[in-house]
């Protein structure tokens, strides 16, 4: 069965007026694809600020050091970055990333590569998804990548812009198709933004939602 046809008008009118509440995000690529890599490990199942400061954490104890971080024993990282939650399940992946990236410990030779390739290489490494794999390609290099986590992906799904559908490959798919061509970072920034102000799970302010006469989920 073939995808249904993408609406790009009524997606323009969406990102226009998530334009208008939230501006343009100006996260110019800063070219550190590990540390987005371990950052991006670190946020999950957190807060933005248990993540940052399980991460600066981790920084100050190995002097900056992936290769430092490797060789430690995994229980003095677990320690570390207890912070930002489920330190024993990160501290083991974050360790595991490391290891198999190997020698030279970098990522930086993905900047070379079609998106692609670069995506395939990083879903390669144990326990690295789509979405972790998009915020490397995006906020590092400024690829095409589109990363959807829980909001956009609620947000996508309410509005009709995303299927509903449990597969977050298939829904990076959908959001790749949908967004235009300069607009990756935006769009991801703005309906996170949407979602984590108004469209919640539990109990989404509809009747103060910017978005309610483009939405049909609006009196669910």
């Amino acid at each position: 069965m073939g995808r249904a046809r993408v609406d790009r008008a009524r997606v323009r009118r969406i990102r226009a007026r998530l334009r208008e509440l939230y501006g343009v995000p100006c996260m110019p690529p800063h070219g550190a694809p590990l540390d987005e890599l371990v950052l991006t490990v670190l946020s999950q199942s957190t807060n933005d600020r248990n993540r940052d400061v399980a991460y600066l954490r981790l920084r100050e104890r190995f002097g900056g050091s992936w290769e430092a971080v490797r060789a430690a024993p995994v229980e003095e990282v677990e320690a570390v970055i207890r912070p930002g939650g489920i330190s024993k399940v990160k501290s083991l992946r974050i360790q595991q990333i490391l290891e198999a990236i190997g020698d030279p410990l970098t990522l930086d030779d993905l900047a070379g590569l079609p998106v692609e390739e670069a995506r395939a290489r990083l879903v390669a490494l144990p326990g690295v998804g789509r979405k972790t794999a998009a915020c490397v390609l995006l906020f590092s290099f400024g690829m095409r990548d589109v990363p959807v986590d829980t909001h956009v992906s609620r947000v996508g799904t309410r509005l009709a812009l995303l299927p509903e559908d449990p597969n977050f490959d298939r829904l990076h798919d959908a959001m790749l198709e949908i967004t235009p061509r300069g607009a990756e970072l935006e769009f991801h920034v703005n309906l996170l933004r949407h979602g984590r102000r108004t469209c919640h799970a539990q109990r989404p302010a509809c009747r103060e939602c910017a978005l309610r006469r483009m939405c049909p989920s609006r009196f669910a």
